[in-house]
C-alpha cells in the first residue's frame, strides 16, 4: 500500500516503514503525527484520488528526530561592480517513520 502526502508544500510517496525527511513540524522524538493531507492512495491495480484530498484518508507516523539539513552557499555576484556577497543556509527538518495508512471511504 502507498500513499501521497502533502507537508510543507511538497508532495511525498511513502509506503509503511518509509523513513523521510519533511519540513520542520512541531514535536519532541518518538511522538506521533497524523498527515491527513492525503492526495492519493493505493494498493496495487486500486487506486483512489481526491479533488484534490481522499475523503477520510490520513497517514500516522512517528518522529524520529528534528535535525537540520546540509548547508546552501548562496552567493551572488555582480561583475565588473566590485559586489560579491557570501551566505550560507540551513534548513530545519523533521525526519518521520511512516507506521500506518489508513484508506478513506
Amino acid at each position: 500500500m502507498f500513499a501521497i502526502i502533502r507537508t510543507g508544500g511538497k508532495q511525498y510517496k511513502v509506503a509503511p516503514d518509509d523513513v523521510i525527511a519533511v519540513e520542520k513540524l512541531v514535536g519532541e522524538p518518538g511522538s506521533t503525527i497524523e498527515l491527513a493531507e492525503v492526495l492519493m492512495v493505493g494498493e496495487g491495480d486500486n487506486v483512489s484520488t481526491g479533488p484534490p484530498l481522499v475523503s477520510g484518508a490520513s497517514v500516522s507516523a512517528t518522529l524520529v528526530e528534528q535535525r537540520r539539513a546540509d548547508k546552501i552557499i548562496v552567493f551572488k555576484k555582480k561583475r565588473r561592480h566590485n559586489y560579491r556577497r557570501k551566505n550560507g543556509h540551513r534548513q530545519y527538518q523533521t525526519v518521520l517513520r511512516i507506521t500506518e495508512i489508513r484508506a478513506g471511504a
